[in-house]
C-alpha cells in the first residue's frame, strides 16, 4: 500500500489507505498558543531542514511550546526520520496538546510501522477529537482491517464516506472490506459503480478480476484475496 503524505496548514485532504498527514493551528486546549510564524512558513514551503533548525530553535527558548514539538515531529517525518517525528508526537501530548491532526497523525505512524494495535488506540482517540474529520474514521478503518475486525473497519469507512462522500480511493477500501467478510456482491457492486464513473481506475478493475478468481476458486479449490488491490 502506498505512502502518501499530505503537508495541510489549515487544510486537510483526504489520501488513500494509511497516510492522511495534516499539520495546523490547534483547536484543542492550547487555542492560545501559537508556533513561531517564520519556523511554519518553511515547513509550509517545503524546507524542511530549516523548518527543523527554526523550530528546534522554538523549543530551545520555550520547551513546553507544545505546539511547536508538533510541528517540529511533523518536518522529522516528513523528512523520513521517523524515531524523531515520533518522540516529538509524545512530547506533544505530554505537554497536553490535544489536537485531532496531532493523533491522527501519530496513528498514521503507527500504521507505517505495522503497529496496528498501537494505531487503533491513537486513531480512536482521534476520532474523538476530530467526529467531523473523514480522515479520521478513514485511517481508523485501515487499522481496523488489518486487526481483522472487519464489523469496526466497515462502520469507521462508511462513516468517513457520509462525511466526503466523493473518495473513490476510499469506496474502493470499502469494496476490500466486503469482500475479506465475504459480501461479495457488496463488493462488486462498489467496484462496479467505481468503475462505470471512471473505466480508468486501476485498483477496482484488478479487484473485480481477484473477486471473480475468488468466487471460482471457492467452487475448484482456488483463489484467494491476498492480491486485492488498495491504492493506484
Amino acid at each position: 500500500m502506498g505512502v502518501v503524505l499530505v503537508l495541510v496548514l489549515g487544510l486537510s485532504l483526504l489520501g488513500q489507505g494509511s497516510v492522511v498527514a495534516a499539520v495546523g493551528a490547534s483547536s484543542s486546549s492550547q487555542d492560545e498558543e501559537v508556533c513561531d510564524p517564520l519556523a511554519d512558513y518553511f515547513l509550509g514551503m517545503e524546507d524542511y531542514p530549516e523548518a527543523i533548525r527554526r523550530h528546534q530553535l522554538v523549543i530551545k527558548d520555550h520547551p513546553d511550546n507544545a505546539l511547536a514539538h508538533y510541528h517540529l515531529g511533523f518536518s522529522y517525518g516528513l523528512m523520513g526520520q521517523h524515531q524523531q517525528e515520533l518522540a516529538e508526537y509524545r512530547d506533544a501530548i505530554d505537554l497536553g496538546l490535544d489536537d485531532w491532526q496531532l493523533f491522527l497523525n501519530l496513528g498514521l505512524l503507527y500504521l507505517e510501522a505495522g503497529n496496528a494495535q498501537e494505531a487503533r488506540q491513537v486513531l480512536k482517540l482521534a476520532t474523538l477529537l476530530g467526529p467531523d474529520r473523514a480522515e479520521t474514521h478513514f485511517n481508523l478503518g485501515i487499522a481496523y482491517q488489518r486487526l481483522a475486525m472487519l464489523p469496526e473497519a466497515e462502520q469507521e469507512v462508511l462513516l468517513s464516506l457520509q462525511i466526503d462522500p466523493d473518495q473513490i480511493d476510499g469506496r474502493n477500501t470499502l469494496g476490500t472490506i466486503y469482500a475479506e467478510e465475504g459480501k461479495y456482491s457488496r463488493a462488486q457492486d462498489t467496484w462496479n459503480e467505481l468503475v462505470g464513473a471512471d473505466p480508468d481506475y486501476a485498483p477496482a478493475r484488478q479487484n473485480l478480476v481477484i473477486l471473480q478468481q475468488v468466487e471460482h476458486g471457492e467452487t475448484h479449490g482456488s483463489g484467494n484475496l491476498s492480491g486485492l488491490a488498495h491504492a493506484p
